[in-house]
Order: C-alpha cells, then structure tokens, then sequence
C-alpha cells in the first residue's frame, strides 16, 4: 500500500519561489508514473508535471519555472516552483500511477498573490 503526503505549500508573492514535498510509504518506484497536479477553485485537476522514469514532462504553463525532483534514497519527490504567478494558485496533489492503481496525496495549497 502507498501513502503519499504532501507539505510545503503556502501563501507568497507573485515572483517568489516555493518547493513542494511528498513523502511516500511503499514503493513508489516500480515503473509507475510518478506527477504532481494542480486544482484550482472551480476547475479540474491538471498536470503540471510528470516522470516516467528518467523523462519528465512538464505543463506548457510551468515550463521552464517547475522542476519536478526525485529522491529514491528518501522515497520522496519534490516540486521546486520559481518565479511564481498568481494563476499557480492551486492546491498542489502528489501522484503515483501504476497498472493496478493509483494513489494521490491529500493535497496542499499554494496562494500567489500580486
């Protein structure tokens, strides 16, 4: 069984810089798909970044501003995010995708202000 948590979200100014965390139990590295996703108020969950193994995919919006990072040795992934605007505004989800399931973190908010 996984367990994803999320941490590190928060309220910034536009411009400023956050990184996100999630801790996992279990192993999350089996050959999933490994991303975080974003919500915000009134719209669907998208993705602003993912990793299949070593290749990782990044949302047009965030590209070039999110790096997504991965620690096997802590069984963590991260999101540094610079350079922020207020339409990142979001809670931020962890996922980890796999053949027979798939598991999300419990999410944490991210609030850019300008």
């Amino acid at each position: 069984q996984v367990q994803l948590v999320e941490s590190g979200g928060g309220l910034v100014q536009a411009g400023e810089s956050l990184t996100l965390s999630c801790a996992a139990s279990g192993n999350i590295f089996g050959g999933g798909v490994l991303g975080w996703y974003r919500q915000a108020p009134g719209e669907q969950r998208n993705m602003v970044a993912t990793a299949t193994g070593a290749y990782f995919n990044y949302a047009d919006s965030v590209k070039g501003r999110f790096t997504m990072l991965i620690d096997s040795a802590k069984n963590a992934m991260y999101l540094q995010m610079n350079n922020l605007k207020p339409e990142d505004t979001g809670v931020y989800y962890c996922s980890a995708r796999f053949s027979q399931s798939t598991y999300w973190g419990q999410g944490t908010q991210v609030t850019v202000s300008s």
